[in-house]
């Protein structure tokens, strides 16, 4: 039973961090109506600059982790300007293979400006305690606690503010938004870095638990479309459902079925779902 509850506490902390990541592309997906794989970019992004501005510049984990969001905040915001918005929506082919461009770009610029190799992010958090007599990290704990804050950071600013409620409005009906006024620009400049921020804040949050490497984001950006699929596209309550849901089934898969099929776990849980409810736990939307 302890193994069990332990495994379950992993499988919350993997969770948050797909949660955080499908988010942000759940907002893109929104407005663009394509796939961004450049999302996985700004992951590996984030990692690298809170890694570096903590090893180079001598910053605090948490200082070198809102520089790196801010800072991914802003290369989104110049991805959607220079790219996205040059290519419309009208053809979601051209922004597809644009946007897998911009994945390619960020990884071959990654492996010229920090090798390689793996490389381990310290953290402060990394001593153990025991908690209801469960063995944890206190990072793990703050994975947690972090992810909670900033999705219930983002509900309530979707929710509870204008512009959030233009986002919103820009994901349901972009032609409807546009009759009633909505700047298309602003909000989709602003999407973009609240995208960019939440994977830099989970590739910051997740990286002392596991590694930082230029083509971290591939496999990450790979479960974050299983989790809006199986969510149902472009909702974010199924965003967050989705991503605990993939992160239990990878924990608990991991240690009572083999540890070798944990990343099969994800298409294998999106078969099974899609099969029982094609259009995915929650109606299409953001909400």
């Amino acid at each position: 039973m302890e193994l069990l509850f332990q495994q379950l506490l992993n499988g919350l902390t993997i969770g948050s961090v797909y949660s955080l990541v499908a988010l942000g592309l759940t907002l893109v997906f929104g407005i663009l109506h394509v796939p961004n794989f450049a999302h996985g970019a700004f992951y590996m992004i984030g990692a690298y600059f809170t890694l570096t501005f903590m090893t180079h510049a001598g910053m605090n984990y948490w200082v070198a982790m809102f520089v790196s969001v801010v800072l991914v905040a802003i290369i989104g915001v110049l991805c959607e300007r220079l790219i996205f918005h040059k290519l419309g929506t009208l053809n979601p082919m051209r922004v597809m293979v644009a946007a897998i461009g911009v994945l390619l770009f960020f990884e071959s610029f990654a492996h010229l400006a920090f090798g390689t190799e793996y490389q381990r992010m310290a953290s402060p958090y990394d001593n153990i305690v025991t908690v209801f007599g469960l063995t944890v990290t206190v990072q793990r704990i703050l994975i947690i606690i972090a992810a909670v804050v900033l999705m219930v950071a983002l509900h309530l600013f979707l929710t509870r503010t204008m512009i959030g409620a233009s986002i919103i409005a820009m994901a349901q009906n972009r032609e409807g938004a546009f009759l009633v006024g909505i700047n298309s620009n602003q909000v989709a400049m602003l999407t973009f870095a609240i995208a960019g921020g939440l994977a830099a804040a989970a590739a910051s949050l997740a990286s002392p638990i596991n590694l930082v490497f230029p083509t971290m984001g591939n496999l990450v950006i790979m479960k974050a479309f299983v989790i809006i699929i199986i969510g149902g596209m472009g909702s974010i309550p199924g965003a967050i459902v989705g991503g605990f849901l993939l992160g239990l089934s990878e924990s608990l898969g991991a240690t009572y079925i083999s540890n070798d099929y944990k990343d099969l776990i994800a298409f294998i849980l999106l078969v099974i779902i899609l099969t029982a409810k094609p259009t995915g736990l929650f109606s299409r939307g953001v909400h």
